[in-house]
């Protein structure tokens, strides 16, 4: 059953994370995504290892972080800076509904590969460009990476241990979160402007920044600013605006509890052993136990230290009060509820090598996502898609090939 995007090409100028992220969905939804990428050197991150995958002739494939972001499309290596190389990607551009790039601000322009360029020749093209701080501002000519970018952004003012606890410092997520999150304000601008073509036939311009998207999934950490007028600081695994929500030791590691209503906070005391806490005019409602936060968190975590962390939660979930273990990676792909949901995918590459990969969580009821193409051997579509794209006989792609122009 064909996907929901099928019958849609996309150019996919981009590298690393946050545009392949995109592009991914893209082709998890059924589009036909072309990566270019330069000859013989190909994604940076197809060298971002240990640990690699392991080709069928037993050598050193492409690195984990490279499959992550780049399943169901197609390599095409062309080089760019050649002329000859710069009309191939135009005219793939001319025959594409969308082209997504990463490259600096103004940096495609020399190629003719921009935004007013492709535009001339496609009208109807949605261009998607994605750089750290926009295409406007003081900033627009820097480079934007995650880490920096999540510095920058303010969600490393708010995760991280308390100032004065051992280890506070200011903490980055554990995952590239501004690439990510970037990657999916991509994807969604995208949508929206196929939406608005849909209706009148014209193309559209979208500028996705990582700052942007960074200061924009600050979510109530903003508002907690903007409403409240102080900064909001690091509390570990606190919350700011619900209590008790945080981690607490058990008698054999740790426990997420998520006491997020009144009637889960009373029924939790009672489990807990501790019944009167819900009667105490200071913590009955959540706005007063946020305020005596100081004086509550202390008398919850000795009793949440008298039992394991799975009697906990079957005490918990029989009371509907959110909680839940901590898991490492291992474990997760263990946990009985990814496995039901196939969150684990394997795919095969042309060559026979067996690829892992996580499932697209989205589920469609009529258009389900279809997992029929690994991520790309460098240059495994070059020839398929000069022949079936742009019509080029197999004696011209073998004169591009010679005079170094493809690889």
């Amino acid at each position: 059953m064909a996907g929901p995007l099928t019958g849609l090409r996309v150019l996919d100028l981009t590298r690393v994370l946050a545009g392949p992220w995109a592009t991914q969905i893209l082709a998890d939804f059924g589009a036909e995504v072309i990566k270019i990428e330069k000859p013989g050197e190909g994604d940076d991150t197809r060298g971002w290892g240990p640990p690699f995958i392991t080709n069928a002739d037993g050598s050193k494939g492409d690195a984990a972080y490279f499959l992550s972001a780049n399943r169901g499309k197609w390599s095409v290596t062309i080089d760019m800076a050649t002329a000859e190389g710069q009309k191939l990607i135009q005219q793939l551009a001319a025959q594409s509904d969308i082209v997504m790039e990463n490259f600096k601000v103004g940096g495609l322009k020399k190629y003719g590969l921009d935004y007013e360029s492709l535009k001339a020749v496609n009208p109807r093209l949605i261009y998607c460009s994605l750089t750290g701080f926009g295409q406007n501002g003081p900033y627009a000519q820097r480079a934007g990476y995650d880490f920096m970018i999540q510095g920058m952004g303010g969600i490393m003012s708010v995760t991280g241990q308390p100032d004065g606890t051992p280890g506070a410092e200011p903490m980055k997520i554990g995952v590239a979160f501004a690439d990510i999150f970037t990657g999916l304000y991509c994807t969604i601008g995208i949508q929206a402007a196929l939406y608005h073509r849909e209706r009148t036939g014209v193309g559209q311009y979208i500028d996705v920044a990582l700052l942007d998207s960074q200061v924009g999934v600050l979510a109530n950490q903003a508002l907690n600013y903007l409403v409240g007028g102080k900064a909001p600081t690091r509390m570990g695994n606190a919350h700011p605006n619900i209590v008790p929500y945080q981690t607490f030791a058990t008698s054999d590691g740790f426990i997420i509890m998520a006491v997020a209503t009144d009637r889960q906070f009373k029924e939790y005391c009672a489990i807990l052993g501790v019944p009167k806490l819900a009667e105490d005019e200071r913590f009955r409602l959540n706005r007063g136990r946020v305020v005596n936060r100081a004086d509550l968190i202390p008398l919850l975590v000795e009793p949440m230290k008298t039992r394991s962390t799975v009697e906990w939660v079957a005490a918990f979930e029989q009371a509907a009060i959110p909680c839940g273990p901590i898991n490492s990676i291992d474990q997760v792909f263990a946990n009985e509820q990814v496995l039901a949901r196939g969150l684990q995918i394997g795919l095969t590459r042309d060559d026979g090598v067996q690829v892992p990969g996580v499932a697209n969580p989205i589920v469609f009821s009529e258009t389900p996502v279809e997992y029929d193409k690994a991520p790309p051997r460098l240059g495994d579509g070059t020839e398929k898609v000069l022949s079936e794209a742009l019509g080029l006989s197999a004696e011209q792609i073998e004169v591009l090939k010679r005079a170094g122009v493809i690889g």
